[in-house]
């Protein structure tokens, strides 16, 4: 594996770390700048309505650049708008920086996939996209906890410092390792974007970035509300919910390494197996949650699902997404970042419906069945080919060995 592939997944673990560590941070930052938790809350929001639409946007703007210094520039707003948000005093600037840090976030996730999977043979593609992919569940197990004990011990603002300084390292190993050329580094014209929307929004990948989304959606459900779950629900201590976040992205750790190593040669496999797994998982903690032994034995049980399920997804849409060379990994950033945008807003209204701590839990549960049935669909769709046309199924293995 080309030790470029690895500084992606390096400077993935510092934007990773960003996106996440505020949910230990809001309490601080409330009081500090004098707003409401809600208000601090929507810092969170405004990251993450910045993946969402940043991500094709970022990558329309850069399709032309070489991509080394799309990646650095990337870096570089990434960078300065931590330290705006480190010096500060202002609610509305720090709001600001957070959509704007999500934008270079979101671009730089873009490039950064289609990079990584052009600079390695078919046969491992599927781990270069794992190594992108684990910068962010090493954010879950190393960056988030690090992040809250700096906050706890130096405020806030040393948070954002850290991310800041974290960053600089990956920008002098982009500098270094990453290839100047633009497109696929073959200094060729880059694909017309009306053809790239054309392959992004085919019959075969709708379904599987919807799929996606649901998947993620179900993922975040939870995860945004473990901490309530655990300790009004289960019955733990504060002082376990670190210790479940970082069970739970030690498992995303092993997922994503995992999924990297089989997904390329059985994607089939990996998906529908993944995404079956995580229908009942979700279901199995909702109901063992009032069991303590239980519930922090499948908390890594489910990340490594979740992350493995996902990772193997991202490689999929890489895959049929080769006639987007540009907007590949935007759409799939988009995806990943509109489950993790849905899915707490939805268990957050089984919460706000009084159905209880473990609702957010059976909502993951509920977005798996749909997954899985636009899987069903799609399957369906597909053993009806048209006459005299034969078509590969959104699920079984074409002769060229594509779903």
């Amino acid at each position: 594996m080309p030790i470029a592939v690895y500084v992606l997944g390096l400077a993935v673990f510092a934007q990773g770390t960003s996106e996440f560590m505020l949910s230990g941070l809001v309490s601080g930052i409330a009081a500090d700048l004098d707003v409401s938790l809600s208000a601090a809350g929507l810092l969170t929001s405004a990251f993450a309505v910045g993946m969402v639409v940043g991500a094709p946007l970022m990558a329309l703007s850069s399709r032309t650049w070489p991509r080394r210094r799309a990646l650095l520039l990337f870096l570089a707003v990434f960078v300065a708008v931590h330290v705006v948000g480190a010096l500060t005093p202002s609610y509305g600037v720090l709001l600001a920086t957070r959509f704007v840090g999500a934008l270079a976030n979101a671009g730089f996730w873009a490039v950064a996939l289609t990079t990584a999977v052009s600079m390695v043979p078919d046969r491992l593609k599927g781990r270069a996209a794992a190594v992108v992919v684990g910068g962010v569940t090493i954010a879950c197990v190393v960056g988030v906890p690090a992040g809250a004990v700096l906050g706890e011990r130096w405020g806030w603002r040393s948070a954002f410092w850290a991310v800041a300084i974290v960053s600089l390292p990956a920008v002098l190993a982009v500098l270094r390792s990453i290839p100047g050329g633009r497109g696929t580094d073959t200094g060729a014209a880059p694909v017309p974007v009306r053809d790239e929307l054309r392959a992004l929004t085919g019959p075969r990948l709708r379904p599987v970035l919807l799929t996606m989304a649901l998947v993620q959606g179900a993922t975040f459900c939870t995860f945004s509300y473990l901490e309530p779950l655990l300790t009004r629900e289960t019955g733990l201590g504060a002082g376990w919910v670190p210790v479940s976040l970082a069970l739970f992205g030690a498992g995303s750790f092993a997922g994503v390494t995992v999924a990297g190593r089989i997904a390329d040669a059985r994607p089939v496999a990996v998906v529908a197996t993944g995404m079956t797994a995580l229908a009942l998982g979700w279901a199995a903690l909702a109901l063992a949650a009032g069991r303590p032994a239980l519930a922090l034995a499948l908390i890594p049980l489910l990340g490594m699902l979740a992350f493995g399920t996902g990772t193997a997804l991202i490689t999929r849409v890489l895959g049929l997404a080769s006639g987007a060379p540009t907007l590949a990994g935007a759409f799939s950033t988009t995806a990943f970042n509109l489950g993790a945008t849905v899915g707490p807003w939805a268990g957050g209204l089984a919460l706000d419906a009084g159905f209880g701590y473990r609702a957010p839990v059976w909502v993951s549960a509920l977005l798996m069945v749909l997954a899985l049935l636009v899987a069903a669909t799609t399957t369906a769709k597909g053993r009806r080919p048209r006459a005299g046309e034969r078509r590969p199924s959104a699920v079984h293995r074409s002769a060229d060995g594509r779903l």
